[in-house]
């Protein structure tokens, strides 16, 4: 059961789910814990989160699952613009309203990322300071290793054409122009952000009523910098690391960095699947108890 409230992210009024904790179990004397929930590339709250925000409200804390500025049912403009910095903002946003919520401990926030956002939480949670614990699950956590994962999968070609889309939709931003849009996913060989095998197919799998499938075609312009990788020997507090060994989205080998960069800090739990096959089935079961886990786990400040 979640209820429909609001936060403020640079004067826009930006759409959340408020899942209230089901228990007392993670109850301490200053409050409960509460989970921070943004979504990948170009989604919604409604792809496929919701399943995990009930696990952890059941197990005791209050979970927060937000639309950035500009997707789904936030407000902003322009719409379907794909930007890392506007992102962590809105989660910055986030936080500050989930310590607000009524019984939630302030201290005992958990900042939470999948896929894209699964790379936002590094440098939010370092650059709040505050953040209680991580978990990031089948993270983009560097924007150079994606890169050049397209160019292994799609060719030169075709990253020079989304360069020159990007440009393109520059051009109209400079010239007060409607963006100029591309699609996000699409098949082998289509215009789109993300054309890796089976990816299609996996984002028709989990997205929600509120997706659309389009995107300012600048966002490609911002994926090369975009490296959360480097905010990883920053971090204060532990991490829980979910990895898709087989990823074809989200480079694996970056994720490692991630953890040998956090040292002891990380928790890591790896499954021999792809990167959408971590929101269902056989892997959500057993990646969702091992994060129930660490959120049990986590000690109270």
């Amino acid at each position: 059961m979640h209820t429909e409230i609001s936060f403020v992210s640079f004067g826009v009024r930006c759409s959340a789910w408020h899942l209230k904790a089901a228990n007392e179990n993670l109850e301490a004397p200053r409050g409960r814990p509460c989970v921070v929930m943004g979504h990948g590339f170009g989604a919604t709250k409604d792809a496929g989160l919701l399943p995990f925000a009930e696990r952890f409200a059941e197990a005791g804390a209050d979970v927060l699952v937000f639309d950035y500025r500009g997707y789904g049912t936030s407000g902003g403009e322009p719409r379907q613009h794909v930007s890392h910095w506007r992102h962590r903002q809105d989660y910055h946003a986030a936080i500050a309203r989930a310590r607000q919520l009524e019984g939630v401990d302030p201290q005992r926030i958990i900042v939470w990322g999948s896929s894209y956002s699964g790379g936002h939480v590094l440098p939010v949670a370092v650059r709040d300071g505050r953040v209680a614990a991580v978990i990031s699950q089948g993270a983009a956590t560097d924007g150079l290793a994606a890169l050049l994962q397209i160019l292994s999968y799609a060719g030169p070609v075709q990253l020079l054409k989304l360069v020159a889309h990007g440009l393109l939709d520059l051009a109209k931003l400079a010239l007060r122009r409607p963006p100029h849009l591309i699609k996000v996913v699409g098949p082998p060989g289509s215009l789109a952000a993300i054309t890796a095998p089976g990816s299609e197919a996996g984002y028709q799998h989990i997205m929600g009523p509120t997706f659309r499938n389009e995107m300012c075609a600048r966002g490609v312009l911002g994926i090369p910098l975009n490296r959360p990788v480097t905010a990883a020997g920053k971090l204060r507090c532990p991490i829980l690391v979910v990895m898709a060994t087989d990823d074809n989205i989200a480079p694996p080998a970056a994720v490692r960095r991630v953890v040998k960069n956090a040292g002891e800090l990380a928790e890591v739990h790896s499954f021999d699947c792809g990167h959408f096959d971590i929101y269902t089935g056989d892997v959500f079961e057993q990646s969702v108890a091992a994060q129930v886990k660490f959120l049990e786990g986590l000690r109270t400040p």
